[in-house]
């Protein structure tokens, strides 16, 4: 029940978006028991994002999942993240930010898991 968010300012294609998609959903198997067929992607372009003062290309990533992953995937992920972003929009890895969120509590369906 992984949940990831992309918020860049930089312009995003239709044809980069579905790239993005595909990629986050291949790099979230990272985390154990967790896949793309679970997977919900928000894409974000052309947001007023500012890094180290400056409107550089630029990304804010927050991953939020369900349980308790290990620190060690989280940052096998992050790697992850930087470099599609970096792959697909040309975003610097030293300007992208990824922040994580996991939850006991996840709801679906009418019900909570």
């Amino acid at each position: 029940m992984p949940f990831i968010n992309v918020k860049t300012n930089t312009p995003v294609s239709k044809d980069k978006e579905t790239a993005l998609k595909s990629a986050l959903g291949e790099a979230i198997s990272i985390i154990p028991g967790k896949s793309e067929s679970w997977l919900m992607v928000e894409i974000e372009p052309e947001r007023k994002l500012y890094f180290k003062g400056t409107d550089a290309p630029a990304a804010m990533v927050a991953v939020s999942v369900f349980g308790s992953p290990d620190s060690a995937s989280f940052a096998k992920l992050t790697d992850r993240i930087c470099t599609i972003l970096n792959s697909e929009l040309g975003i610097d890895t030293a300007r992208t930010y990824v922040k994580y969120e996991a939850t006991r509590d996840w709801g679906w369906n009418g019900s909570n898991f």
